[in-house]
Order: C-alpha cells, then structure tokens, then sequence
C-alpha cells in the first residue's frame, strides 16, 4: 500500500511539473511560431506556421528594421552590463556594513531598500522624466542606468546581505589577526566566499535591467539610448496595413535567447547562490 502510494504521489508530481510547464512555456513556443510566419500567415490561427520563412528575422537583421533594432540592442546590452556592474559593486559594500556592522538605522536601510523596490515605477517616471531634460540626462545612457539602478540595487542588498550573513565571521577575524587589513581581509578571504551570492546576484539585476520597459520608454526619444524592450513599440510593417506582429516576435526571439542561454550556463551558481542566502534570516 505504501509502495502504491509513493507511485501515485510520483505520479502526480509528474503531472503537476509537466502542466506547469506546458503552461509556462507555451507563450514562448508560440512568439517563436509567430516569428517563422509570413506577413500573409499572421492571421493564421494555427500553431505552426503554414510555410515557415525567415522573413521576419531578414527584416530586423539586414532589412528595412536592421538600425533600429541593432542600435537598440546595442543600447540593452551595454546599459544592461554597466547597471549590474554598479549594482553589484554598491550592493556588496553596503550588504557587507549591513551584515557585519552594527550601526544605528541599519534596519531602516533594510525597510528602505524593500520599499523601493515595491514602488510602483509609473508614479516617478514624470517627475524624472522633467527633471532629466532640466540637467541634460534624457535620452543618454547615464538617463537611464541610473533609474535602472533604483530596480536592481533593493533585491541586490537584499540577496548579498543574507548571503553575507552566512559567512563564518571568525575567517575575517583569523585574517586580520594574521596582519591583514579590514580591507585586504575583505577582498582576500570575505569577497571569494561570498561569489556565489555576488554571482547571483548579478545574474538577477542584469535580468532586471534588461527587461525594463517603463524607464527605457520614457527616457527616451531616439535611437541613442532607446533599449530594445522599448524598441519593439515602434516597430512597424511594410506598409501601414501590415501587421509588425512578426518582426516584433523575431525581435523578441533573439532578445530572449542571452537569457535562456545564461540561465542554462549557470543555472548552478544561481541556485547554490539563492539557497545558501536563504539559510538564515
């Protein structure tokens, strides 16, 4: 009876997992459906496509879509990498003082960053966005990596701070008591512990920072900083009758794959990064 049991709950978990895949991964299959579609085909209520062409993708990659796509993946990824990598350097200084330092009002730092990382963005876009045209910011990298920042620093002191917390204190202390500085024990014994939260966190604010809508539409007004999630709004067909539903599905396509093919690569370090941050509170 115990051994029926165990196969019917194995089963059942099986069944669970499968559904929610099938859930979670049918909308991808399908823009990547879309994406093989000719312009004649998009009202095609079929799953596949009924003569898969590369239309689409000729369209964004050499074709009449080629700058404004390029340009703006150009844009993602250099905005992208430069706001992860200040996220990263800010959060592991402050989750180290946060962690291993008592001081007053380090709770409240704590309660602050959660806050505004549940602020809802669409609230401070137009005050920022007045303000960023006062000073010469609007449409510039710097315009727009340092709003991106406010949506990765939170969940990066967050993740590091817990991380940090696991790190046995008494290395630091054994360090210092060899004649090491507070600052060469840090980055000789406390910062090589700690990659695999510091890892993860990266993997995470880029994710963030590459996805962003709100901030890319509204910073912007050209190609000079414009990201590619913003981007695809101004995508257009051949003529002003036709649908730009393919190209804008080949776009996302190509956007999504650095991430599906982080995610594969290190998926790993992400989750040894999440679970052993999440030991203690």
């Amino acid at each position: 009876m115990d051994e029926r049991t165990t196969l019917r709950q194995k089963a059942l978990w099986w069944i669970a997992g499968a559904a929610v895949l099938i859930y979670a991964l049918f909308p991808v299959a399908w823009i990547v459906s879309l994406s093989f579609k000719s312009a004649a085909d998009l009202g095609n209520r079929q799953f596949l496509p009924a003569d898969a062409v590369l239309d689409n993708y000729e369209m964004i990659l050499v074709g009449d879509a080629q700058t404004l796509f390029l340009s703006a993946l150009r844009n993602s990824i250099g905005i992208a990498v430069i706001a992860t990598f200040l996220a990263v350097l800010l959060s592991t200084f402050c989750a180290y003082a946060i962690a291993r330092l008592e001081f007053p009002g380090k709770k409240v730092i704590l309660t602050t960053a959660l806050a505004v990382a549940i602020f809802p963005v669409i609230s401070i876009v137009t005050p920022l966005f007045n303000l960023w045209r006062h000073i010469g910011l609007y449409d510039t990298w710097p315009g727009v990596i340092i709003p991106y920042l406010s949506l990765t620093l939170p969940i990066s002191i967050w993740t590091l701070s817990a991380f940090f917390r696991q790190i046995p204190w008494e290395l630091e202390q054994a360090a210092q008591v060899d004649g090491a500085t507070t600052w060469q024990a840090f980055r000789r014994v406390i910062v090589p512990l700690a990659t695999p939260g510091v890892f993860t966190t990266a993997i995470i604010s880029f994710f963030i920072a590459w996805n962003d809508f709100v901030y890319g539409i509204s910073l912007t007004s050209t190609e000079a900083a414009r990201p590619v999630p913003a981007a695809l709004a101004f995508f257009t067909g051949a003529s002003q009758f036709e649908d730009p539903a393919g190209a804008i599905a080949a776009a996302a396509v190509i956007v999504t794959i650095p991430v599906v093919v982080l995610v594969l690569l290190f998926q790993r370090r992400i989750v040894s990064g999440l679970t052993q941050g999440a030991v203690k509170g």
